[in-house]
């Protein structure tokens, strides 16, 4: 099964994907536009640009590779994974920036909502035999006066142990690794999944190229994805890591911050292991 996906998991495919989520996203939601804010974003940006190209004196030769490749990054369907990795976790940094309660980062181009929902108490959805470590994943959701809020919602999705994401990869069934768990009356929850693994975005597409061209590494350490909700309070999106994990001090999203490190202990009563991590809502 690895094998069969590493062939057939491109970046083109797996870009699609990603903009055809987003583009369903954005037709579900509707949003003013003020043409004053536009315009004075717009306009900075096309200074900033002006600017870097006057101090570089950028050539026209380089300027036409820019353009090819700005070109083969919409036909390949990853502005959702270059903007994602390299724009969004200052967009997050900004969005947050006055919240009481837990840190968020980014949400990254592969969350599917609709997940199945699960009980306080869940395994997430995995094929039988699913390679990985076992993990115990638990904690609760409180408010910033520590008040639990009964019944939030715990949104999780993760990679496999090759790197893969449901919906994103071919051969893994559509909802593998991914659930919406419903906390307790007291905000407990408890989630039995696999480890994920550190996986490189994809390379074989325009994003690729620039890394290749720039010399980067395009490796993400390993990470599980959360959204945490509850009525009549601020959703948190973030990211957990794991300590260890080679990648943490320089992802390619540049995502890690330290109070998101995850560091996981022996399970007690079985095999693999387990850490808690409380989520704190600010009010809405």
């Amino acid at each position: 099964m690895t094998d069969i996906i590493t062939e057939q998991a491109t970046a083109a495919a797996s870009g699609a994907a990603a903009t055809e989520q987003f583009r369903a996203k954005q037709r579900a939601e509707t949003a003013d536009v003020d043409t004053k804010r536009v315009d004075t974003l717009v306009s900075e940006l096309l200074t900033a640009a002006h600017d870097i190209i006057r101090r570089h004196k950028v050539t026209y030769a380089e300027y036409d590779v820019l353009k090819s490749w700005l070109i083969q990054v919409g036909e390949d369907g990853e502005w959702p994974l270059f903007l994602d990795v390299w724009l969004e976790h200052v967009v997050e940094e900004v969005a947050s920036e006055n919240r009481e309660g837990s840190k968020g980062t980014i949400e990254g181009p592969y969350y599917i909502s609709d997940a199945p929902q699960l009980p306080a108490e869940a395994k997430l959805p995995m094929r039988e035999n699913e390679e990985g470590t076992p993990l115990l994943f638990r904690g609760q959701v409180t408010n910033v006066v520590g008040t639990p809020l009964a019944g939030a919602l715990v949104e999780i999705w993760h990679a496999d142990n090759d790197g893969y994401y449901s919906q994103f990869a071919p051969g893994l069934p559509e909802w593998n690794l991914r659930g919406a768990v419903v906390a307790d009356d007291q905000g407990n929850f408890r989630i039995h999944t696999i480890e994920p693994a550190p996986y490189q975005i994809p390379t074989d597409g325009s994003c690729g190229r620039l890394i290749a061209a720039a010399g980067w590494h395009a490796w993400r350490p390993a990470h599980l994805h959360l959204k945490v909700s509850a009525p009549g309070h601020q959703l948190i999106t973030t990211q957990l890591y794991f300590k260890g994990d080679e990648h943490v001090g320089d992802d390619i999203a540049s995502a890690v911050k330290p109070e998101l490190i995850l560091d996981p202990g022996p399970a007690v009563n079985a095999d693999g292991r387990e850490v808690t991590y409380d989520f704190v809502l600010d009010k809405a």
